[in-house]
């Protein structure tokens, strides 16, 4: 059977305060049939008990959250941080295999910022080339995609110095393309003249592995990490950009990923409720006959 959306997964982070088992609920309940899971709700159970609670949920498993933040110098810090990363390989491989069918071993990759009294962007940028590196055969290993998503301009400093699609791209060119992918944002991306060729590139090399939308509205919140709303409610033209990532021939979930404190403070039925509303209006009517049945 088909629900208008059908394409339609819950990123856990809308869902910041619920557990697991309530975001897993939550979800199911209101016949979603797709969730994106964070790593610090998965590590609350255990690995284990989260590939168990997934499977018995009987949802699909579209992304895990998050991998990266490997921009710093060579040594403990680093090597730290790499070993983390394989940890969050090996996480996202356990729980796509718990997930129902079409699930997707996609491990969402934020690059991370310029390190500590650092000024050097350039360089930074190639700690991240070296760090896929290094863990794109183990990825690839593991049936795992690393999905690189590049982050709006205003986090460069702090969390990801990708900030453009064709930088994603372009990071990514080196390796297969079923070991490191793109995850397009549209709260990141939007704002981008290039965007419609870049989404075309994506395309064309078979580089989406996540398609994620929240909408942008000003003015921001005091921490812009918390300035994202449901679809429908900024500036953002969902029409445009979903219509060109269908083109470029992604099938998958479409995960609704919202930072806000006003709807982390709101009941998660009430927020799934909306995330259906919005998802249907300004997203799902143009995915066009990729309707996941």
């Amino acid at each position: 059977m088909t629900t208008p959306h059908g394409r339609l997964s819950v990123n856990q982070a809308t869902l910041k305060y619920a557990t697991l088992p309530e975001a897993l609920d939550a979800t199911a309940g209101a016949g979603i049939t797709s969730i994106g899971l964070w790593r610090d709700a998965v590590h609350a159970q255990s690995l284990p008990e989260a590939a168990r609670l997934l499977a018995a949920s009987g949802l699909r498993f579209s992304s895990l959250c998050r991998g990266g933040f490997f921009t710093v110098p060579e040594g403990a810090s680093r090597r730290a941080a790499m070993d983390d990363n394989r940890k969050a390989i090996e996480e996202a491989a356990t729980l796509a295999a718990a997930g129902a069918a079409g699930s997707t071993p996609v491990l969402v990759m934020v690059a991370g910022g310029l390190p500590q009294g650092s000024k050097d962007l350039a360089g930074a940028r190639a700690g991240v080339q070296d760090a896929l590196a290094e863990l794109a055969p183990e990825a690839l290993a593991s049936g795992v995609t690393l999905a690189l998503e590049p982050l709006h301009p205003m986090y460069v400093s702090d969390r990801a110095v990708i900030s453009t699609l064709k930088q994603a791209l372009d990071l990514a060119s080196p390796f297969s393309r079923a070991a490191v992918g793109v995850v397009i944002d549209t709260f990141h991306v939007w704002w981008d003249p290039d965007l419609p060729a870049q989404i075309a590139r994506a395309g064309a090399e078979g580089r989406i592995a996540s398609y994620q939308v929240c909408d942008w509205a000003t003015p921001l919140a005091a921490d812009v990490l918390l300035s994202r709303h449901y679809p429908g409610a900024g500036v953002i033209d969902f029409e445009a950009i979903t219509t060109a990532v269908q083109a470029a021939g992604y099938a998958g979930d479409v995960e609704v990923e919202i930072f806000n404190q006003d709807i982390w403070d709101t009941p998660p039925a009430e927020v799934v409720a909306r995330t259906i509303g919005s998802f249907d209006d300004y997203v799902a009517a143009h995915l066009g006959a990729g309707l996941r049945r």
